[in-house]
């Protein structure tokens, strides 16, 4: 796999936030790693055929960060998916009555990165064992995801999940739904680039800035 992250250090933790509750305008700013992606979420270079995937893995914020930095990603997106509400708000999400989770679309170039890759930078990216929770964040809306879009991709989503849960890595089955995708609903603008935007805010520092060091640290070239 081409590098995933650029390692960063960090020194305080927070306290948790709930997702879409953590702000801190006093916190100084930090040095960490750039996003491969633009922060316009507009890709730095356009695939000739591009791929995508949408996946739900807990709060968007978390996998959006995580998604910017690989490269052979051309562009994340935060969203929602899977719910029986047009047009849903995150107000409505929130509810957990809507149906959808919070997930992000993953446009990838297939000549620099495969698909089997972007999922399993997704197994280790959460904990998939957990039913409708990760961490703190609680609710139908941060279940484990996969939303394909073809044949061929449920199947490679299928072999990917059967070789996580024989991997020896978790000690729980894995719960992750894999169903076809549905209709996208783009997110609220000021959740789109949240990490990049926000690396300072409590959930930023507790919760995303140990996820990609701790990343970084198993991925390799």
């Amino acid at each position: 796999m081409n590098t995933f992250l650029r390692l960063f250090s960090w020194t305080t933790l927070f306290c948790c936030a709930a997702c879409g509750e953590a702000n801190d305008k006093t916190a100084k700013p930090a040095s960490i790693p750039k996003p491969i992606v633009n922060p316009s979420n507009e890709p730095l270079t356009k695939a000739a055929k591009a791929e995508s995937i949408t996946l739900g893995g807990g709060c968007f914020w978390c996998v959006e960060a995580v998604y910017q930095r690989i490269e052979g990603i051309t562009k994340v997106t935060s969203g929602y998916m899977g719910g029986k509400v047009p047009n849903p708000t995150y107000k409505q999400i929130c509810t957990g009555q809507t149906g959808h989770a919070e997930v992000v679309k993953v446009e990838f170039d297939p000549a620099k990165l495969s698909l089997e890759k972007v999922l399993a930078v997704f197994w280790k990216a959460h904990d998939p064992t957990t039913l409708n929770r990760q961490g703190a964040d609680v609710g139908t809306q941060y279940r484990s995801a996969i939303f394909y879009h073809n044949d061929a991709d449920k199947a490679v989503a299928e072999k990917s999940m059967q070789a996580a849960g024989k991997s020896g890595e978790f000690r729980s089955p894995i719960v992750t739904e894999i169903t076809r995708a549905g209709t996208f609903y783009k997110a609220e603008e000021y959740h789109q680039n949240y990490f990049n935007l926000n690396s300072n805010a409590p959930y930023c520092r507790a919760v995303i800035w140990p996820k990609l060091n701790k990343l970084g640290l198993k991925f390799k070239k």
